[in-house]
């Protein structure tokens, strides 16, 4: 979508606001972010339409992610070594953290969280997932993650694939590793880069691919769009920035510098749907947290965190340590912002679906590909 009068209105306003010359810079951090003074009626919109929740619903249950992300922060540091993970429970708003030692709970509790007693510690799992990632998967496994709610590692594999004797053999040989539990989709992950079409953020080559987050400098993407030194096009045509590093497959992501003429702003576009959002940081918001995504094609659409950790089995290579959400995606929109309320969480790298029947979308989180570059996030 061609920038309007209206957003350059509003990146105009936006540095004033900030002070002209570049706005307040932010390095990436851990720690959740002041509570900003209004809640985006954009965003709220958004959940209100892709999760179902009234306008009270929706800002509620953004004030209890907020909260469940410093419990998660606070519970890993006190349960140590019994630590098995953690995620957001919608139903009950409040964190629920898995423990393997009983002895621990009472402080866990005492935090503000649920606690569930398990077998096996995150240590114990991220294991056991790593000595997946050192095998072969053939195509008909879409990926597999760790999940604290069933303690285990979850192997996904492709329903029409699974008796595949190259698939039941990767299963069997899953199975010596550790913990595992199978699943099935009926759907194999796919990147979301497309054909040149015109009216989208940036081009490179003949691929069409979406903005992630500004960091000083440039921004960051999605590595299977662009490989290091291939130049860039932005929405208009003209020349833009230069890929400055990339990797894909293995990872996903990619830094992008920008030219001379061009300029970074904290800014989450609502294309035009909702407004646009200010980013003000990039703690990790847990499982189960709703999250929004911003895209070239499919404008903004909104989800729920539904892994973390995840290898996804592309047909090009298995991408590793990413998080899948339910929020739908299509072609062109690789690369584009994830967000959760104003905290920058990844770049778009792939899914199944659209956004006309539904589907699943996994990213690659920022804060990886902010410390792989030595990169700032630009925030408000």
């Amino acid at each position: 979508m061609r920038r309007t009068s209206a957003l350059r209105a509003a990146v105009a306003a936006l540095m004033l606001t900030v002070g002209l010359g570049g706005a307040h810079s932010g390095t990436a951090s851990a720690a959740p972010a002041a509570d900003p003074p209004t809640v985006s009626s954009g965003l709220l919109d958004a959940m209100q339409q892709d999760l179902g929740l009234t306008k009270n619903q929706a800002e509620k249950r953004l004030r209890a992610e907020k909260t469940a992300a410093r419990v998660e922060n606070d519970a890993r540091r006190i349960s140590g070594s019994s630590y098995g993970g953690a995620w957001f429970e919608a139903t009950t708003g409040r964190l629920v953290v898995a423990l393997t030692d009983r002895n621990d709970e009472a402080d866990v509790r005492a935090l503000g969280a649920d606690t569930r007693l398990v077998r096996h510690s995150a240590a114990a799992l991220d294991g056991t997932k790593s000595r997946l990632d050192a095998l072969a998967a053939p195509v008909g496994v879409a990926g597999w993650h760790v999940d604290p709610r069933s303690n285990s590692v979850v192997v996904t594999v492709v329903r029409a694939a699974r008796t595949e004797p190259a698939v039941r053999a990767f299963v069997a040989q899953a199975r010596t590793k550790g913990p595992v539990t199978v699943v099935e989709t009926a759907n194999a992950p796919r990147t979301y880069a497309a054909g040149t079409v015109g009216g989208d953020p940036y081009y490179t080559g003949n691929v069409r691919c979406s903005i992630g987050f500004s960091v000083h400098g440039g921004f960051v993407t999605a590595g299977h769009c662009g490989r290091a030194g291939a130049a860039v096009r932005g929405w208009d045509g003209s020349a833009m920035g230069t890929f400055q590093g990339s990797s894909f497959p293995g990872d996903d992501y990619a830094y992008v510098s920008i030219h001379s003429g061009w300029w970074t702003v904290p800014v989450v576009l609502g294309w035009g749907t909702v407004p646009d959002r200010l980013v003000r940081g990039s703690a990790e918001a847990p499982v189960g947290a709703s999250i929004c995504r911003s895209g070239s094609t499919t404008r903004w659409h909104c989800g729920t965190v539904l892994a973390k950790n995840e290898t996804v089995n592309y047909s090009q290579g298995a991408v590793h340590q990413m998080t899948k959400t339910s929020v739908c995606a299509e072609g062109g929109d690789s690369g584009g912002s994830f967000i959760s309320g104003d905290q920058a969480q990844g770049v778009t790298s792939g899914g199944w679906g659209n956004c006309s029947s539904g589907g699943e979308t996994w990213f690659q989180p920022v804060n990886e590909i902010l410390g792989r570059y030595g990169l700032t996030l630009h925030t408000a």
